[in-house]
């Protein structure tokens, strides 16, 4: 079987078709057709060899695109290509090729988890557990992404801008949604409680100051 031409595809960018024999037979990613040459012979198996490693190349390009929105654990890259039909052996050949590109690695992705939380809705350690858990984390490594984790100060800040919701209200009603706002997101009955009894103190001072004025 004679390779008789090379045509770049008009509406996908770096992908080429292939003619064998002067017939349209597949298209692969250009990246694949670079080491190909017009005129020449193609057995069935380099065939087969070319469109696997094109379905493996395809899958690679997917995988970057979905970690371009924020960064994967493996086990959700694993669960995105089963969906794209990918046999368990194809899906280990793109995970590997991720892991040494530096594309994937659970560890880092578990300390960006937690990092993103802290910075923008803290969590306490048990919703963070189960958040990255459903990610597919393993526990030594959640464990190592919460380490040094400050919980009584992420629930001050998750509370923070909460208080203004509750501060004209009374003592019980006070406790019992910001406390249930706290246990909500992850954070010990205890935490919740300090922290519930330190701002409801300062609301208690700020009224008695205006009280008293």
């Amino acid at each position: 079987m004679k390779l008789t031409a090379i045509r770049a595809q008009r509406r996908a960018s770096g992908r080429v078709n292939i003619y064998i024999d002067d017939e349209y037979a597949f298209s692969v990613q250009a990246i694949l057709a670079a080491r190909l040459m017009v005129g020449q012979e193609l057995s069935k198996d380099q065939i087969t060899e070319l469109r696997a490693a094109d379905t493996i190349e395809k899958a690679y390009e997917r995988a970057l695109n979905y970690l371009s929105y924020r960064p994967r654990s493996e086990d959700e890259i694993r669960r995105y290509l089963a969906k794209r039909a990918l046999s368990d052996g194809e899906i280990d050949q793109v995970v590997g090729r991720l892991k040494r590109a530096r594309f994937l690695d659970d560890r880092a992705f578990a300390e960006f988890w937690v990092e993103n939380r802290e910075a923008f809705r803290p969590r306490g350690s048990w919703a963070l557990r189960g958040e990255l858990r459903q990610k597919g984390v393993s526990p030594d490594t959640i464990e190592a992404a919460l380490e040094g984790l400050d919980e009584m100060d992420s629930a001050m800040r998750a509370a923070s801008p909460a208080i203004r919701r509750y501060r004209q209200q009374e003592r019980d009603d006070f406790y019992r949604h910001l406390m249930g706002f706290l246990q909500r997101r992850g954070f010990s009955y205890s935490i919740a409680r300090t922290v519930t009894e330190h701002y409801w103190s300062e609301i208690q001072s700020e009224r008695d100051a205006t009280d008293g004025s």
